[in-house]
């Protein structure tokens, strides 16, 4: 197994390496978190196309020293419905490629607009964008060698994608699958990457891109207009709080799930799990079952909040969670139903040197999101609103100008011993599930941050690639553990040994010497990096 890497000036960690890597350039030339993260970012839209995009969403957690102490902002950069939706009435479902499925604004240049405006006020940063956008004008102009990852997606899609409005002659070159190690190029992306780098972020709503953006989108058969993305602002926001026994957990209001992931960690906090075997049964199971907890509180309360009736924060009260801790058998699983389904996604974790964190999460939804691939900018279009139900009734209902539900949610942690915690995960419902994995294994199991990535992971229902509900065990866990499992009720379904279906994790600490150390999914394509 790998060691974790430590440093003291900076680290970070993504799922594909250039991207750590140009986060660490960046800290090396005396940027901060906030524009290594933007430089990462920009980076792993270019070289992890089939994950993300900056035609895709994007949430942040920022922490801040302040006074011997951090402050917390969340940085919300999801898109909105088209303001015309009629097109959907009297339809059974949204579909999830193509022009109708092309439905909602895409948000992730606004939380990176909106990250730098706090860099600048709150962090004295003056990098200049075209320095952040370097290495992603770079790798999609001159190429970045596929990987196997791109290489299994664009096969395993082939068909349902070829025909997507752009997507062939982007992901086909040629007409065949792009093979893991051969460059692959995107040079009207690139373009488009300069384009920003002169104009500023703000284009991509309100400028000529914005323009541009809105005539291929109507010709790709999408709903969204000029307007849509002209009325769209990213947003800080408040974070969710968990008081936890080990500390202050912190993970973005809704849209987003990430009530769920502090949900899970409050449960298992209350369902005392310290004397237990990570890799045993009870802990799986008590896991397991807290998932279930508060998928079912998600499933009742969360979409946008302007449609909400509930304040989310009052789902972490701690009668709340006692009252939910208290449902849970700890010898028989709970009946369980199904998931939201996969998503494929990025997190990116950077710390700097004066202990400014920031944990990032970017996405498209499934694998090339819509499938479209704008003619004018090499921009590939998210479908996250295909997730939107067209049942009236439902607390996820299509309508215009209404945010869907985000699987996404990016985790940060300011622990009682003064260390910050930054962490988290791809794959729609495994994402809280692996958060919580991570974060139990690192602080409530004292394994450093490497090896609580590389052990067994869980994960109940479906998630990137998979659509089983089932109960999926990686096979490292032991024999014994599997089989009691079954015993106790639940669905076992055994996959590989360093299964991707798992998700990409990735987490990164400073502790109050200033030591920096991390650690990075071998189920992924990334690194640590630090100095």
């Amino acid at each position: 197994m790998n060691q974790a890497i430590q440093g003291r000036r900076g680290i970070a960690v993504a799922p594909h390496a250039t991207a750590a890597q140009s986060a660490l350039a960046v800290l090396r030339e005396g940027g901060n978190a906030i524009e290594a993260m933007v430089a990462a970012a920009a980076t792993i839209a270019v070289v992890y196309p089939h994950m993300n995009s900056i035609g895709g969403d994007s949430f942040w957690l920022i922490a801040t020293p302040d006074g011997g102490s951090h402050t917390v902002r969340g940085v919300d950069g999801s898109g909105a419905a088209a303001a015309d939706t009629t097109r959907y009435a009297g339809r059974a479902s949204i579909p999830f490629r193509g022009g109708d499925a092309a439905l909602t604004v895409a948000g992730t240049l606004s939380a990176w607009d909106q990250a730098l405006q706090l860099s600048r006020e709150r962090l004295g940063g003056r990098m200049p964008l075209s320095r952040l956008l370097a290495d992603a004008v770079d790798y999609a102009r001159h190429g970045t060698p596929a990987t196997a990852s791109q290489q299994r997606n664009t096969a395993s899609k082939r068909v349902e994608l070829e025909a997507v409005h752009g997507f062939a002659e982007v992901y086909l070159p040629g007409g065949a699958v792009q093979q893991a190690g051969e460059l692959f190029r995107q040079p009207r992306l690139a373009d488009t990457f300069e384009h920003l780098a002169r104009a500023g972020l703000d284009d991509f709503y309100r400028g000529d891109l914005a323009r541009g953006i809105a005539r291929d989108l109507q010709a790709a058969g999408s709903p969204l207009a000029l307007a849509d993305l002209q009325a769209h602002q990213g947003l800080l926001r408040e974070p969710l709080v968990l008081r936890h026994s080990a500390g202050h957990l912190y993970n973005m209001p809704p849209p987003t799930q990430g009530v769920v992931s502090l949900t899970i960690l409050g449960l298992l906090d209350r369902l005392g799990i310290q004397g237990l075997d990570h890799l045993g049964p009870d802990y799986v199971h008590l896991a397991v079952e807290s998932v279930k907890q508060a998928f079912a509180v998600r499933d009742r309360h969360i979409t946008d909040p302007a449609f909400m009736s509930i304040d989310a924060q009052a789902l972490l009260d701690p009668a709340a969670l006692d009252a939910q801790a208290a449902r849970i058998d700890p010898t028989r699983a709970a009946p369980w139903g199904q998931g939201k389904g996969p998503a494929d996604t990025v997190w990116l974790g950077v710390i700097d040197g004066q202990g400014n964190a920031v944990s990032m999460i970017q996405s498209i939804y499934h694998e090339f999101g819509s499938g479209i691939v704008l003619g004018e900018s090499g921009i590939t279009w998210q479908n996250r609103g295909a997730s939107f139900s067209l049942d009236a009734a439902h607390i996820n209902a299509l309508a215009p100008g209404k945010k869907p539900f985000h699987t996404l949610n990016p985790a940060l942690a300011l622990l009682a011993d003064g260390r910050v915690m930054v962490y988290g995960n791809m794959g729609g419902d495994g994402q809280p599930q692996s958060q919580s994995a991570v974060f139990t294994r690192t602080v409530v199991y004292g394994m450093d941050p490497q090896a609580a990535i590389s052990a067994p992971r869980w994960l109940l229902g479906r998630t990137w690639g998979q659509s089983s509900d089932s109960l999926k065990l990686e096979s490292r866990f032991p024999a014994a553990t599997i089989d009691e499992l079954r015993r106790r009720g639940h669905e076992v379904e055994v996959l590989g040994d360093f299964d991707e279906t798992f998700g990409h994790a990735g987490c990164l600490l400073r502790d109050t010497s200033g030591r920096l150390v991390g650690g990075s999914d071998p189920r992924s394509d990334g690194v640590v990096a630090a100095f």
